[in-house]
This record gives C-alpha cells, sequence and structure tokens, in this order.
C-alpha cells in the first residue's frame, strides 16, 4: 500500500480520569500519540477497541515492506483516526520526518510507541522527553539481540526501556526479560498478545473444509499436521519435516502452508527425505482464507528457532488455531510457549527448539491418543476464550493511566 494520510474522525465516550491528572481538563478524555509502523489485519480490532476509550491519533510510519512481513498481507485500517505517513527507507531504516511534525505540535497527553522502527522509537521518544509528556513503550522482545545494530545501540535502548513511564508487553515472557534490563517491575503491564477471538472462533461451513481438502489432494480420513505462516528460517521448519519423515502412520498428512526465501529448500527436502507424496505446500494463504486451514487441521505445529534477530515473538497463528480448537505443538523458542498460552499437556505441547526427535513425539502423542488430542481440542477453546482483545487492550489502559498520572503535572503542562 502506498504511504498516504487518511483520517477518519469518530465518536467517543468519555470515561471520567481519576483525580491527579495531568490534563487540563480532568473530564476529557486523554488525547494519545500511538506510534507504530502499520496497521496489519490482525490489529485492526485491537486500535478500534482502544480508540474507543481514548482520543487517539494512530500515526503510521511504514507501507507494511518489513522484512518479517508477508508482502500480500498488505496493510489495512479500522474506525480509528489514523495517518499514514509518507517516508523514505535508507539502509534499512524507515525515515518519516513528517512523524515529528506530528509529535511534537499535536495537542497530546502521552506518547505510545512500539519497539519497531529505529527512526520512529527514537523521535517519539524525544518528542516526549521534549515536550514533558508521559512516553509508553509497546514490545514483545523477549531474549537479547545479536545483530550489528543492537551491538552498536543496546545502551540507548536499554536507556529506552528504563526511561519509559510505562512499559506494555506482550506476555509475562517480556515482562521477565526487561526486568533484568533494569526496567522498575511497577511500571511494566501486560497486555497480553491477542487476535480477533469473535471473527477467528466463528464455525466453518464443512463444505468449505472439504473443498479445501479436495483442492490439496487430502483423502477423506487423514489427518492433517499444519504450519501456516512465513517460510524463513526463524520458522525452523526444516526440523518439522525431518520430524515428520519419522513418522510413519499413513493417514497423516503435513501441510507447509504460507511462503518465503525457504519454499523451494523445504520443496526439495521432501524429496530428499521421501515424504513428497505426503507434504503440501499450498503457498500463500490470504488471512480471509486463513481460518479454514485450521478448521481442517488435527493439529498446528509453530517449530521456530532462535536467531541472530532473537525468538519469535509470539506466532498469533497459535491463538488463530486455538480459537478452531486445534491443539498446538510449539518449541520453547516461540513466544505463545514461552508467554503462557500454549501449556504443555493441556492446550498443547511444548517441545526444544532444534530437536526432530521431540518434534516428532509430540506429533506421534497427539496421533496415538484420540482422547488426549480432544481434550487438549477441549482445553485450547477454554484458555483462548480468556485471552482476547479486551484483555490486551485493558492491558494498554492500565499502561497509560499509571504513565499520565504518575507525572508531575506541572512538568507536563504544555
Amino acid at each position: 500500500m502506498a504511504a498516504s494520510a487518511q483520517r477518519i474522525e469518530i465518536t467517543q465516550s468519555a470515561p471520567a480520569l481519576p483525580e491527579g491528572s495531568h490534563c487540563a481538563n480532568a473530564s476529557r478524555v486523554p488525547r494519545i500519540a500511538f506510534v507504530t509502523n502499520f496497521c496489519p489485519h490482525y490489529r485492526v480490532k485491537t486500535f478500534e477497541l482502544l480508540a474507543a476509550q481514548y482520543d487517539v491519533d494512530y500515526l503510521f510510519y511504514s507501507d507494511g515492506g518489513e522484512w518479517y512481513w508477508q508482502e500480500n498481507h498488505g496493510t489495512r485500517a479500522g474506525e480509528f483516526q489514523h495517518e499514514y505517513l509518507h517516508g523514505i527507507t535508507l539502509r534499512g531504516t524507515r525515515i518519516t520526518p513528517a512523524l515529528v511534525s506530528r509529535l511534537m505540535r499535536g495537542n497530546y497527553d502521552a506518547i505510545v510507541a512500539g519497539i519497531d522502527g529505529r527512526f520512529a522509537l527514537v523521535a517519539a521518544f524525544l518528542a516526549a522527553r521534549m515536550r514533558r509528556l508521559p512516553f509508553v513503550l509497546w514490545t514483545g522482545i523477549w531474549s537479547a539481540m545479536d545483530t550489528p545494530f543492537h551491538r552498536l545501540f543496546s545502551s540507548l535502548l536499554r536507556g529506552i526501556y528504563r526511561h519509559a513511564d510505562a512499559v506494555v508487553v506482550y506476555g509475562e515472557h517480556v515482562k521477565r526479560h526487561i526486568l533484568t534490563l533494569g526496567v522498575a517491575e511497577e511500571k511494566v503491564f501486560v497486555a497480553p498478545h491477542a487476535v480477533d477471538n469473535d471473527e477467528y472462533s466463528r464455525q466453518i461451513p464443512q463444505t468449505e473444509i472439504e473443498l479445501l481438502r479436495a483442492k490439496l489432494r487430502i483423502a477423506p480420513g487423514d489427518r492433517v499436521i499444519l504450519y501456516l505462516g512465513r517460510l524463513e528460517p526463524i520458522k525452523g521448519l526444516g526440523y518439522l519435516l525431518d520430524a515428520f519423515r519419522r513418522i510413519r502412520t499413513s493417514n497423516a498428512v503435513l501441510v507447509i502452508a504460507g511462503d518465503g526465501s525457504e519454499r523451494a529448500n523445504l520443496q526439495s527436502m521432501a524429496a530428499e527425505f521421501g515424504i513428497e507424496d505426503r507434504v503440501r505446500f499450498p503457498g500463500y494463504v490470504p488471512p480471509e482464507s486463513a481460518l479454514a486451514y485450521h478448521a481442517m487441521a488435527y493439529a498446528l505445529v509453530l517449530p521456530s528457532v532462535t536467531t541472530k534477530q532473537g525468538k519469535e515473538l509470539w506466532g498469533l497463528v497459535v491463538n488463530e488455531a486455538m480459537n478452531q480448537g486445534v491443539p498446538v505443538i510449539a518449541s520453547n523458542a516461540v513466544g505463545a510457549a514461552a508467554g503462557g498460552l500454549v501449556l504443555d499437556r493441556v492446550n498443547g505441547l511444548v517441545v526444544a527448539e532444534c530437536d526432530s526427535i521431540a518434534i516428532a513425539g509430540a506429533i506421534r502423542m497427539i496421533l496415538d491418543s484420540p482422547a488426549l488430542h480432544d481434550e487438549m481440542s477441549r482445553q485450547a477453546r477454554r484458555t483462548i476464550a480468556q485471552w482476547g482483545n479486551a484483555q490486551m487492550v485493558d492491558g494498554f489502559r492500565q499502561a497509560i493511566d499509571f504513565a499520565v498520572h504518575r507525572v508531575d503535572p506541572v512538568m507536563t503542562s504544555s
């Protein structure tokens, strides 16, 4: 999507602020600048719910060209005030000069910024400090990163963590990590990483599932082991293929859905292992078609591994699958497992990363025990029902309110 500016005005109810707010009018809804790269399909509902509680300007600085994003997914918008800002990319860094003017001139009561974006993060932090506004950092990073950028600027990033007025994190695993960086525990708030459960839990017609099975040449009675996502090194899919070749069950089919730089290599590996007749590579799957894949699946596997860029921050495909009652096998390098959504031997199985034998054992366990599978399926639905957008937005609300009310009113007057 080309970078462009768009604003949608919406009517919002105004919750009363507690005493001590730095806002000039305590009955006014706080006005928030929310800086992040773009709005993906799974974040529309989250942003809409947050905009229903605050007067939020979403300032998007990217056109969705990040290395970790599937270009075909595109960027989205919703019923919230927002702008997609023009910019240029220099050596992997998105530069958006308009962001600085928006932050410095806007009548904001606080600035919220995601950890992504080298230029945008620093610009948001400095604008907040220069204007003496509360600054809230949103992050999903839960391990050290060993890239040239992070080695060079680790002190700067640590300083932003420590001097943020509040920090919103994906889960308890992220909280544990940033506490080791010297961040005060009182200002860390968990906003459980979530999707729109109402959308992902809807029932898929059996006819749609059967059409998909026919398209993928999956025989009636065959059970589908599913991977759905990018085909990139961080996903550890070579270990999944190596695990599946150890599975001798004749009525199990592995579906590796998605696209990426590893696709040709993975197809060659399947042929080398002699399992190409039991593995399907359907290619890119649009978000609107993902539900049918989950509804078709007997189990989902996310075998991500640690790289120099860190670990899998979360893996929202886990949330999607659980909404369809699909047990999940995840490595311990997956944020959704470290963060407590995947509960070992409750709603899925957690295995060591880079361990094909462990993955194979987990797949066998689910295939060989229908009773275990069915119980994990029930527990998956129960767990995810308590892990939705309402809980995620509540974490943001707590962080924003904490940041707004802890800052000296005199220092924050504008």
